[in-house]
């Protein structure tokens, strides 16, 4: 996954998580997951790793 942010919304970004002792992947995938688990349509029947082939 590749993603366009600014140069100063990375380094801002990559400062927070640095100063917590984070990985700014990790943080990436928890803010998705808290997305999905807000937004998230549900698919009758479908296992989740069925959607991404």
């Amino acid at each position: 996954m590749h993603i366009s942010i600014t140069d100063n919304t990375k380094k801002r970004f990559h400062f927070s998580c640095a100063i917590r002792g984070l990985k700014m992947s990790q943080v990436v995938v928890d803010l998705i997951e808290q997305w999905l688990k807000n937004n998230d349509v549900a698919v009758s029947g479908v296992e989740e790793d069925e959607l991404v082939k």
